[in-house]
């Protein structure tokens, strides 16, 4: 549901680009170090959420489900919320314990990244690019960055979209 907004989408995938080598990602468990260390040898599945904001808890269960799905590809399933780490663990809930989780609470990460709106479904390869992001809830956006995620993984695209995943919707601004 809309709630009166018009709906608009923002989609890259044609041309990756760098994602600032010094951009700072650090782990629910601490861990903290520039995104290349994150990405050394495996790309990042990522979906970037506010944990603050109703549009990030409608797609909850349709990104866990595209996590699980690519859960045991060659690459790392991960949430990267934008809020520390005691409002992740609440947003999450059981979910930080099935998938590796960034905080970024002054959105660094999303900056160097260039997300404009949240959710986004956000494909890091191992040299810092991306390979592709759907910013807000396009089906059709996501199903693109998982189709391009699948066939650089070699696996299978997950179903999308599902009759369970919630009507297109736009995002919230990125940066709060």
């Amino acid at each position: 549901m809309c709630l009166g907004r018009s709906v608009s989408f923002r989609y890259v995938a044609s041309v990756p680009f760098d994602v600032p080598a010094d951009t700072p990602f650090t782990a629910l468990t601490g861990d903290s170090g520039p995104v290349g260390q994150w990405t050394t040898n495996f790309h990042l599945a990522l979906m970037v959420v506010d944990p603050y904001t109703y549009e990030s808890s409608w797609i909850l269960d349709t990104a866990v489900r595209i996590l699980r799905d690519f859960a045991a590809a060659d690459c790392r399933c991960s949430f990267l919320v934008t809020g520390p780490a005691e409002d992740a663990r609440q947003f999450l809930g059981p979910f930080v314990d099935e998938f590796m989780v960034f905080v970024d609470p002054d959105r660094l990460a999303v900056k160097g990244m260039e997300l404009e709106q949240l959710p986004a479904f956000v494909h890091l390869n191992v040299n810092n690019e991306i390979e592709g992001k759907a910013e807000g809830w396009n089906p059709e956006e996501w199903r693109d960055v998982a189709e391009n995620l699948a066939t650089v993984m070699g696996w299978q695209r997950p179903n999308l979209p599902h009759t369970a995943d919630p009507k297109p919707f736009p995002g919230t601004p990125a940066l709060g």
